[in-house]
């Protein structure tokens, strides 16, 4: 009980002036001032504790939530738009070749994208069943010219070709760019197998596109910024393509068909940032899965 009633008077007590002015932030630790001749030492003061600082250095919480929004927020936000645009695409080869991805090619190489991607397996189940029950949905492609004149294919799948059509023209007319005719000449549609680049150089790259029978191989980047070989071949040859890649030894991410651009087109500073501002409002359009350009990437 005396115990007790000391540790309150001396809670209530008030704090020395030294003692205040000791206390007031500092970016060392330094052990508490002695008391006076004869005080009453305080229990606080008697006993091990550990010391709490309270430096303006430390309070540093607001820099942890800034990583959070500038950092895992828009890393989290371009999952969750890829997610999306992978589950329009099973819709799509649900459509065209239906839901057994056995008798599907396109449909098991998009189902492997996603695994390779780390979409959820119950996300890919659930994206398979509501295509299946989902209402008719009709799969298109809008021609536009963009900023600098650059030339973009937007692929669509809608229920509403009007409401798309609207979507699209507005965000076009809003960055800069235009719906134009006869513009899908500029592009061929390919077979595409993608493979890890990080480990193959150049020259080999070529000797496997050779031996595996692929036209051409390209060098690029995949979503995170890590190198990326696409071997490019005959649609009607893709599957023979991958298979050789594999044989060979390569480590085979995708395979699919793209729409490749005939003549790239350079831009400068200020036509590309539109362009980029723009083809990335677009794929923001719920509607839309994949946006085509032929824009020469930046050197």
């Amino acid at each position: 009980m005396l115990g007790a009633e000391v540790l309150r008077a001396a809670l209530r007590a008030p704090l020395p002036r030294t003692l205040a002015a000791w206390c007031r932030c500092s970016s060392g630790v330094k052990s508490a001032p002695p008391p006076a001749p004869g005080a009453l030492s305080p229990v606080w003061m008697s006993s091990p504790v550990r010391t709490l600082q309270l430096c303006s250095a430390l309070c540093a919480g607001h820099n942890k939530w800034s990583k959070v929004k500038h950092i895992k927020g828009p890393k989290d936000e371009a999952r969750g738009k890829m997610i999306m645009k992978l589950g329009l695409m099973i819709k799509i080869a649900v459509k065209e070749g239906g839901s057994n991805p056995d008798l599907n090619i396109n449909l098991a190489h998009i189902l492997e994208q996603c695994r390779n991607k780390n979409m959820p397996k119950a996300s890919i189940e659930a994206v398979l069943k509501s295509a299946e029950k989902a209402k008719p949905v009709s799969q298109h492609t809008f021609e536009a010219r963009g900023p600098g004149g650059c030339v973009l294919l937007i692929e669509v799948l809608t229920d509403s070709i009007a409401r798309s059509h609207h979507d699209i023209k507005r965000l076009l007319n809003k960055n800069g760019g235009t719906l134009s005719d006869r513009l899908r000449h500029s592009f061929t549609k390919k077979g595409v197998v993608g493979a890890p680049g990080k480990t193959i150089s150049t020259e080999r790259a070529l000797e496997l596109a050779i031996e595996a029978g692929a036209e051409d191989v390209q060098e690029t980047e995949d979503e995170e910024e890590q190198p990326l070989l696409k071997f490019m071949c005959d649609t009607t040859e893709l599957n023979k393509v991958r298979a050789s890649l594999e044989e060979l030894g390569v480590q085979v991410v995708s395979s699919g068909t793209e729409f490749v651009p005939g003549n790239l087109l350079s831009l400068d500073p200020d036509q590309l940032d539109a362009a980029s501002t723009l083809v990335d409002a677009l794929n923001d359009c719920p509607d839309v899965v994949r946006v085509w350009d032929n824009i020469q990437a930046a050197s």
